[in-house]
């Protein structure tokens, strides 16, 4: 067995995948379904402090992404593609889909979002109908400051889609105090579910913007807005993946039982980074840093798919590469969910330490005594 230590998916703990395995019902057609459903969405709202409908969808979280663009872009339409990172780039891919019009503001992938330079942009420029930002950009591991920057869109009276799957549950997000208008969450990460479920969290705004489309949703699979009357109607578009609906729920459970859980990834992210930085290896971002994942630069002397390989053979230890643009130039270290707990990544970072000093790359400290003499 691995242990799982990537940008996700994370580990998974047993009362989880217990929960799994428990009696399936007909979720099409059982009415006590539909209320653990309801229920487990409100609990949804709850762990995010808002009103706002949040739904389940069957489909990994890229479903949500797509799902949000097809819900809200017709032929034409100009959307705000907020590009600091590899995933935010990647929404133009979706609106383009379904022949929305992307325009991408673009700033440092080293960095968050800056606000001043994205309202200069918007003061000359705001006929958008809505923009797509990412919370935490996985690849990087940049986090952007989604709440502040919906409220400054909001201003300019755009919607916004918000990428979050790598952020929440590991990063505070405050959803009532945003004008997020769909927001996009997966059960991989931070929850710490198997892969296989996308969240969403949907405003009034977004619905009657789906409601008073001039052409139909061009997707029957991501369409939101045949969710949103489920409750009313004893209705779902599709069977219901049941098994993974109750891991979901027992993973919800254990993170709303768990009054340390941001403390815990803000130290273990803070320990890591220090520890990587004092043995002489850098970091990929210079600011803006998420709590959930650690993106380095690999060094010279290795090359990344050695260093994952070696980590795997050698320790049964995964962590993560990259792609596109930062293909084999950085490895990252998901301390996320069950995976941010101190001996797990002490042993990570002890592991890349031996596989590293075995190509003869000597490092300034010792990672894993110094990440312990930081952490409790």
């Amino acid at each position: 067995m691995y242990k799982i230590m990537t940008a996700g998916p994370s580990q998974v703990r047993e009362n989880v995948r217990n929960a799994r395995a428990l009696p399936c019902t007909n979720p099409d057609i059982d009415p006590a379904f539909y209320d653990f459903y309801h229920e487990t969405c409100g609990l949804l709202s709850k762990a995010l402090h808002t009103d706002q409908t949040a739904l389940i969808l069957g489909g990994e979280g890229i479903l949500g992404l797509e799902a949000a663009c097809a819900s809200l872009t017709e032929p034409g339409d100009r959307v705000l593609v907020i590009d600091n990172g590899i995933f935010g780039k990647g929404f133009a891919d979706f609106v383009k889909i379904y022949e929305g019009v992307p325009v991408l503001f673009t700033t440092d992938y080293h960095e968050p979002v800056p606000l001043e330079a994205l309202d200069a942009y918007l003061k000359k420029d705001h006929n958008f109908k809505y923009a797509t930002v990412v919370h935490c950009d996985t690849p990087s591991g940049v986090l952007n400051d989604v709440e502040a920057i919906s409220r400054l869109l909001d201003s300019y009276g755009i919607m916004t889609i918000a990428d979050s799957v790598a952020g929440m549950f590991g990063e505070p997000l405050d959803l009532g105090k945003s004008r997020i208008d769909i927001l996009c969450g997966g059960s991989q990460k931070a929850l710490s579910c198997p892969p296989g479920l996308t969240m969403l969290w949907v405003s009034d705004r977004a619905f009657r913007a789906m409601e008073e489309r001039k052409t139909p949703i061009r997707s029957f699979y991501a369409n939101i807005l045949a969710m949103k009357n489920y409750y009313e109607d004893q209705w779902f578009p599709y069977t219901m993946p049941v098994s993974d609906i109750n891991g979901l729920r027992q993973a919800l459970d254990n993170f709303l039982a768990d009054p340390n859980v941001f403390n815990r990834h803000a130290e273990i992210a803070r320990a890591v980074r220090e520890s990587v930085k004092a043995a002489g290896l850098s970091l990929y971002l210079r600011s803006g840093m998420s709590n959930t994942v650690t993106v380095i630069n690999v060094p010279d002397g290795i090359t990344d798919r050695e260093l994952l390989k070696e980590m795997a053979e050698d320790y049964n230890i995964l962590i993560s590469g990259c792609f596109d643009v930062l293909a084999g130039k950085v490895v990252r270290i998901g301390h996320m969910g069950e995976s941010c707990n101190r001996k797990d990544v002490a042993d990570t970072l002890f592991a890349m330490q031996k596989v590293l000093e075995k190509h003869g790359i000597l490092l300034h400290c010792d990672m894993k005594e110094k990440f312990l003499a930081l952490t409790k």
